[in-house]
């Protein structure tokens, strides 16, 4: 499976904002984006006269695609399909797009805690640690449908891997988002429904709709 393997502070520094491509260490003050870290924060590329112009609305609509496919470790392929995928849906095309992310399995493996980031997530369900209704799925973009169980196959769950990301996650006072449910003992969890687009505070950044204008072009 093709997948980048660069530097991922490099992604957050080019959209400026925290993308959370890896998970804690990006909120334990680590990120170049924070004063604090001792990193380079500026927009990388070699020459800082182009860095500070303005953009264009071509600009702008690309960077906002840009920054929400790098959110979910995706290639341009892969997240044309999912646009595609969307515009055939009933409804309003960014949020069908944001639904058909939400439901990735990588994404809600990431999301239930078994993993710390989305990349890391992948990983996991390429290597056949992940059960969906009781079944192993290796591929990541696996799409999960409503009332699906998702959890980590038996043999693998005395791996400490799932054990230390758990724990820590058993250890905050804030529970998983809403439209999951999770048995931290049992290692398992559901997928209730697709989120309402209020929900997902990590979005609170991305407008979806420069995507759809970008690609409706």
């Amino acid at each position: 499976m093709a997948r980048y393997t660069g530097p991922k502070c490099r992604y957050c520094r080019a959209e400026q904002v925290q993308l959370f491509l890896k998970g804690d260490r990006c909120a334990s003050g680590k990120c170049p984006l924070k004063g604090d870290s001792g990193k380079r924060s500026s927009t990388p590329g070699k020459d800082p006269k182009v860095r500070g112009k303005k953009n264009t609305d071509y600009g702008l609509q690309l960077r906002e695609k840009q920054k929400l496919k790098r959110m979910y470790c995706m290639l341009e392929k892969q997240f044309h399909i999912t646009f595609e995928k969307a515009t055939k849906m009933s409804g309003v095309t960014g949020q069908n797009m944001i639904s058909l992310l939400e439901r990735r399995l990588d994404n809600v493996v990431y999301r239930l805690h078994f993993a710390k980031s989305r990349s890391q997530a992948a990983q996991i369900i390429n290597h056949g640690h992940v059960m969906v209704n009781g079944r192993i799925v290796d591929v990541p973009s696996y799409s999960l449908k409503d009332g699906d169980t998702i959890s980590i196959r038996p043999q693998s769950q005395n791996r400490n891997l799932f054990r230390e990301n758990l724990s820590g996650f058993a250890k905050k006072e804030n529970n998983t988002v809403s439209w999951l449910s999770l048995d931290v003992d049992a290692m398992s969890g559901k997928f209730l429904s697709s989120p309402v687009r209020s929900e997902i505070q990590d979005l609170q950044k991305v407008n979806e709709q420069l995507i759809v204008e970008l690609y409706s072009k």
